[in-house]
Parts: C-alpha cells; structure tokens; sequence
C-alpha cells in the first residue's frame, strides 16, 4: 500500500494535516525532529481517527534516516512541513536556518529521488513576498523575503523549480500561506509553541487562560482603521485542507505549482482580539505599546488561482478560529506539556 510521508507531522499544522489524511483513507508515515513539537499531537490524532501511526523521531538533515525509511516504507509522496519557523531567531541564527531548512530539503530530496518518489507539496510562507508587494498579494508577484527565515522557504521553492527542470517528471506544489490559528474542534490538538509565541493568537488565548497578565499590542498608529496591523488569518483545519487537495492535485499534473493559501480578507489586531471577547466570553486586557521592527501595516492574500485550479477556499470564519482556540487552551492550558511530563516520570 501507498503511504504519504509527513515531515515535521508532530506540528501545529502537520498533525492537523496528518488527521485529515488519515480521515480521507491515507497510510501516513510521520518524520519529526521534535524540536519544536511534541508525538503527543500523533496520540491524540490517532484518537480523534481511531487510526494507528507511524513515526520516526530522526531529523531530515539525518539522509541515512531518511534512506531507511523510504526502504521500509512504500512512500507515494511527501508533505513537507519540517523547518525552524522563527522570524526573529532566523536573524540571530541564521546559518542554523539555512543548514536545517535549506540543506535538511536537500537531503530529503535527494534521498526521494534516489527512491523515485519525485511528488512533494513544500509548506511555503507568506513571508517571501517581502515588503514591497501590493496588497493582496498574488502568486505572479516576485517574491523578494526580507529576513532569513523567508528566504530559506524562498531558497527552497527555488530549489524544487530547478529540480523539476532538470527533470520534468516531478510534481511539485508550493502552499504560500498566511496566519494559521485555530484548532481542532475537539480541542485535542492545537497550537502548542514551546518558549515565546511568535504569533498573535497563542498570545490571546496565554492571556485568556491566566499565564499572561495583558497582551501587547505592538502599534497603534499605523494607517488602519484602528490604528494596529492587519493580517489574513485562517484557520488550521481550512490550512490542512488545502495541503491534501494539492496532494490530490499532483497525482494528475506534473509541474510546478504555486498557491496562496489564506482567507483573502483582513483583520486587525484589535479586531481578532474582539472576536475572541465575543465568542468566548473572555475579557482580554491589552496595552498598546511601541511598533515592533519589520511589521507591515497590511498583508492579506488572492486565493482566488487556490479557488479556481484546486477548488479549495476556507469555509471557516474568524469566530470558529477564536472558538475553536480557546477550545483547545481551556482544555489545555499548558499545552502537551503536561501530558509529556507524566510520561517522562512513568518511563523513568
């Protein structure tokens, strides 16, 4: 039997995805370092599904660990999520970014073509749009990152186009998105970044559960309607969605394709904050303070070729992500680090 190989499947967006392919029929094989993730994300999707998986703890810079399992296993195609996603941590580390991103695909892909397996759907970013691009952004744009942690997902998109040019049998699909929240509506698995959050919404929900006293609000006088930035955000399972239609998509078309995956609407900061006042019923204490350098004022995203060529568009709104969040935080409010800290005592 065929099976699909997950890189970086323990994640935040790779395990949502390993449950929708398990959902759709999939044999999934998961790779993960666990650097940034934990297996207790696979446990509970198994849960969910009712499915057993299968995991490898080896990283993609590991080529033999990877050769071993492409010889044990029937893999079809790859999903690769694996990748340190710091903005931040990319500028004061770069050459970790560039050797785990950029070199660790090059590993992976060399030892898929060594197995003949050339079908690989690449977790892009936003990100290499840059600074310049007008909004909303659209696939045609030159992409032009400004930071090291996009131009490792601009390098490696770079890389997969001349890979296939050099041979025009690989089916390749790169998934640029945009502000991933939300999670599954269990509230099993979700969002669990270890150390600072770097994105907004794990913030709001760290408030919301008590581990935060107020969120900052970096900026209030950029020329928005009230003043913070304005983001596309879309939610998990809507984001894991359109990962299995592109990988559906690359079994009948070979080539390079490009996608922006994200709502096609903006929402502000204060905005996303409201909307998780509302549906959850939570007051959420903030201070605006100073503007945080290399914010952009405004990005959102033309989803409209995702539409047309995959058939795929989000159905979820903002207020199922706020939901669905505090779903998962209230149930978790430390995350999987509890449930970790239990096994690590019981195995010792």
């Amino acid at each position: 039997m065929t099976e699909i190989l997950v890189t970086g499947g323990a994640g935040y967006i790779g395990s949502h995805t390993v449950l929708l392919l398990q959902e759709a029929g999939y044999e999934v094989v998961v790779v993960d370092n666990l650097v940034n993730s934990s297996e207790e994300s696979l446990r509970r999707v198994s849960k969910i599904t009712g499915k057993p998986y299968t995991f490898y703890h080896a990283d993609i810079c590991d080529a033999d660990a990877l050769d071993s399992i492409f010889t044990q296993h029937e893999i079809d195609s790859v999903i690769h999520f694996a990748g340190l996603k710091a903005v931040g941590e990319s500028v004061e580390q770069p050459l970790r970014y560039y050797q785990n991103n950029v070199g660790g695909t090059v590993s992976l892909c060399q030892v898929m073509a060594k197995h003949n397996v050339k079908s690989i759907v690449f977790s892009s970013s936003a990100t290499v749009y840059g600074d310049e691009a007008p909004i909303p952004y659209v696939e045609k744009f030159q992409p032009k990152a400004i930071n090291p942690y996009g131009r490792t997902k601009l390098f490696v998109e770079e890389q997969l186009k001349d890979l296939f040019n050099s041979d025009p049998e690989w089916s390749v699909s790169l998934l640029r998105y945009f502000n991933p929240v939300g999670a599954h509506p269990s509230g099993l698995i979700g969002e669990d970044p270890k150390g600072i959050p770097n994105n907004l919404m794990p913030f709001v929900s760290q408030v919301a559960v008590g581990k935060r006293d107020k969120l900052s609000v970096f900026g209030g006088d950029y020329e928005t309607a009230d003043g913070t930035c304005i983001r596309d955000y879309i939610h998990v399972m809507d984001l894991a969605r359109g990962h299995v239609d592109a990988l559906c998509r690359l079994s009948t078309r070979p080539g390079v394709h490009v996608f922006n995956l994200g709502s096609g609407e903006g929402t502000s900061v204060l905005e996303l904050v409201n909307a998780f006042v509302k549906a959850n019923g939570i007051n959420i204490p903030y201070e605006v303070v100073e503007r945080r350098s290399g914010d952009l004022p405004e990005f959102y995203a033309d989803s409209s070729k995702a539409k047309k060529e995959l058939g795929w568009e989000t159905q979820l709104s903002i207020q199922d992500m706020c939901r669905d969040t505090w779903n998962w935080q209230s149930q978790n409010p430390n995350g999987y680090q509890s449930i970790e800290q239990c096994s690590a005592k019981e195995s010792a």
